[in-house]
């Protein structure tokens, strides 16, 4: 990828991710599930730095951020998502998705503490 390449997909991931956290101290709204698919997805890029011992972790992430994608055409909210799946005993059955946003949430925590030490070294 060329920088500029680079320099967009960067860019498009932190308006993204500006755009969740204005979400979360607002305590105003519910996080809705398009825009957080949609920053997650900007993440996917990152695991292709990681070299090809991160491609299987690379595989996993994408296909649950393609879930919750996929959810957010018929729902609304991550709130709702995780209620659903409690009322219908199924938050701890594999691809279910509360189980993907769980794999989510800790391949966003694996990239930011690998890109954490970076930075720190």
């Amino acid at each position: 990828m060329a920088n500029s390449e680079n320099e967009k997909i960067l860019r498009k991931m932190a308006d993204a991710f500006k755009e969740l956290a204005a979400t979360v101290i607002s305590q105003t709204a519910d996080m809705e599930v398009a825009p957080f698919s949609r920053a997650c997805s900007f993440v996917s890029p990152l695991f292709g730095c990681l070299g090809i011992a991160f491609k299987f972790a690379e595989m996993d992430y994408v296909a649950k951020v393609g879930d919750l994608a996929e959810a957010s055409k018929s729902i609304a909210t991550l709130k709702v998502i995780l209620d659903r799946d409690i009322e219908g005993n199924c938050v701890r059955k594999a691809g279910s998705h509360t189980r993907n946003l769980l794999r989510v949430k800790r391949g966003l925590d694996m990239v930011r503490v690998l890109f954490e030490q970076i930075l720190a070294t």
